[in-house]
C-alpha cells in the first residue's frame, strides 16, 4: 500500500501544479513503479492492452459525427424545432436550449461538442433577447452536459467496456435519467427566467409552424432513430453504428441540406482527430492506472474498509455521489470512470446493486464534473462563446448544478428509473 500512497501523492501534487490530467495520472503511475522497482515498460504495455479493444473504435467516429452534424446545419434545425414547441414560454429561449441540447446529445455522444454546437447559436440569441451573457452561458453549459447521458454516449461506452456490461443496456438506461435531468434543468430555467424578467418570443404556439419546423428537422431527428434503432434491433453493433452515423451525416450535410462543403472536410477531420487524440491519451493512462490499483489490491482494501462501517448499498452510493462530485473538480470524465469502476463496482455488485444502475450514477457524477472548475470543460467552452469570466459562469451555473445533483440522489433512491427500460428490452 505504500506504493499506492506514493502514486496518489504524485498524482495530487501534479494536479496542484496544473499539469494536464493525463500527465498527472502518468506521473503517479511512474512514481509507484519506480518505488516498487517495476520497469516503466509496464505503463506502455498496460496502455496498449487497455486501448486494444474493438469497441473503442466508436469513440472517434461519434466525435467526427458531432463535428459533421454541426457544420452540416443539423443543429440549427434542431433549435428551430425546439423553438416551435416552447419558444413562447417564460424563459423560452433557455428552455429551447435545453431541449435542443437533448436532441443533439442523441447525435454527438460528447458533452463539449453539444455545448459548442448548440451554444454557438443559442447564446447570442439569448443575449440579444436580454439574457445576461453569464446566465446564457450557464444554461448552455449545464444543458450540454446531457451529451454524455442521453445515448449514444462516449463515457457510457468506456464504462461498458471497463465493467464488461452491455453497451446497449447502458444506452437504454440513459433515456429516463436524461429526461429527468432535462426536465429539472427546464424547471430551473423557468424559475430563474421569471426572476430575471425574461419572457418568451411573444409568438403563440402554432401547430402548423411546429409541423413546418418538424419537416425541416426531419433528417436531424432521424439520426438517433437510425443509430439507436439499429443497435436495439440487432442490425449492427454500437461500433458499426458509429461508422454508419458518420456516413449518414456526410450524406445529409453534402447532398440533402447542402450546407456541408467538401472544402470543410479537412478542417473537420483535423478537429475530430485532435479531440480524439486528447480523449485517447487520457484513456490510455487512466487504463494503466486502473490496472495497477487492481493488481495492488486497492479495490479489495477499500471494500473491506467500507463494509466495516456499513453494508447499506444506498448509503455507499450516497457517499460515492459526494466523492465523485468533489473529485470531478479535478479529474476528467474518462479518468474517473476508469478509476472508480474497479474500486466501487465489485463492492456494490456484491451488495446487490445493478452494474447498470451504478454506471448511470457514475456517468451523472462525471457530468457534474464538467460544470465545476478547474476542470469544468463545459464552462470553458461557454466562456469562449460568451466572453464571461469563469467565476461569473460558475455562480450562474450553481442552480442548475444543484438541480442535477438532486436528480442524481433521486436515482440513487429509486433505481427502477434506471433499470426499468433495460429490463423491458433485454430481459
Amino acid at each position: 500500500m505504500q506504493s499506492f500512497g506514493i502514486m496518489m501523492l504524485a498524482f495530487c501534487a501534479s494536479v496542484a501544479i496544473g499539469f494536464p490530467i493525463a500527465v498527472c495520472i502518468g506521473l503517479g503511475i511512474m512514481a509507484a513503479l519506480l518505488f516498487d522497482g517495476i520497469p516503466l515498460e509496464f505503463i506502455a504495455q498496460m496502455c496498449f492492452a487497455g486501448l486494444d479493444n474493438y469497441t473503442y473504435l466508436a469513440i472517434p467516429m461519434f466525435i467526427l459525427t458531432g463535428f459533421l452534424m454541426e457544420t452540416g446545419g443539423l443543429s440549427k434545425r434542431l433549435v428551430g424545432f425546439a423553438s416551435s414547441l416552447v419558444g413562447n414560454l417564460t424563459g423560452g429561449l433557455g428552455i429551447v436550449t435545453v431541449i435542443a441540447c437533448m436532441f443533439f446529445a442523441a447525435i454527438s455522444g460528447s458533452s463539449p461538442a453539444t455545448v459548442a454546437a448548440i451554444g454557438s447559436m443559442m447564446i447570442p440569441s439569448m443575449v440579444r433577447k436580454g439574457y445576461p451573457p453569464e446566465y446564457a452561458g450557464a444554461i448552455a453549459a449545464s444543458s450540454g452536459s446531457l451529451g454524455i447521458l442521453i445515448p449514444p454516449s462516449i463515457p457510457m461506452i468506456i464504462y461498458a467496456v471497463t465493467a464488461e456490461v452491455s453497451i446497449g443496456e447502458m444506452f437504454t438506461a440513459g433515456f429516463l435519467p436524461g429526461f429527468l435531468i432535462g426536465f429539472g434543468l427546464m424547471t430551473v430555467v423557468y424559475i430563474t427566467a421569471r426572476k430575471h424578467g425574461l419572457t418568451g418570443d411573444g409568438q403563440p404556439f402554432s401547430f402548423w409552424n411546429m409541423l413546418v419546423s418538424l419537416k425541416d428537422a426531419f433528417w436531424a431527428l432521424m439520426t438517433p432513430v437510425i443509430i439507436l434503432g439499429g443497435i436495439y434491433s440487432g442490425f449492427f453493433t454500437p461500433t458499426e453504428a458509429s461508422v454508419i452515423s458518420v456516413v449518414y451525416a456526410l450524406i445529409v450535410g453534402l447532398f440533402i441540406h447542402r450546407e456541408l462543403k467538401l472544402s470543410d472536410l479537412p478542417r473537420i477531420f483535423i478537429n475530430a482527430a485532435v479531440t480524439t487524440g486528447t480523449v485517447i491519451f487520457i484513456l490510455g493512462f487512466a487504463t494503466a492506472f486502473a490496472r495497477y490499483i487492481t493488481i495492488q489490491g486497492v479495490p479489495q482494501l477499500i471494500g473491506r474498509t467500507i463494509l466495516a462501517y456499513t453494508s447499506d448499498p444506498t448509503l455507499i452510493l450516497c457517499i460515492f455521489v459526494l466523492l465523485i462530485f468533489f473529485t470531478g473538480m479535478f479529474i476528467e470524465t474518462a479518468a474517473q470512470i476508469l478509476i472508480y469502476t474497479p474500486l466501487f463496482l465489485p463492492i456494490l455488485v456484491q451488495l446487490g446493486v445493478s452494474p447498470i444502475h451504478f454506471g448511470i450514477i457514475l456517468v451523472i457524477g462525471t457530468e457534474l464534473g464538467l460544470l465545476t472548475p478547474p476542470v469544468g470543460v463545459n464552462l470553458f467552452v461557454a466562456q469562449g462563446i460568451t466572453g464571461a469570466s469563469i467565476s461569473a459562469l460558475t455562480r450562474n451555473v450553481l442552480p442548475f448544478l444543484f438541480s442535477m445533483l438532486f436528480c442524481q440522489f433521486i436515482l440513487v433512491f429509486v433505481p427502477k428509473i434506471v433499470t426499468i427500460l433495460p429490463d423491458l428490452v433485454y430481459r
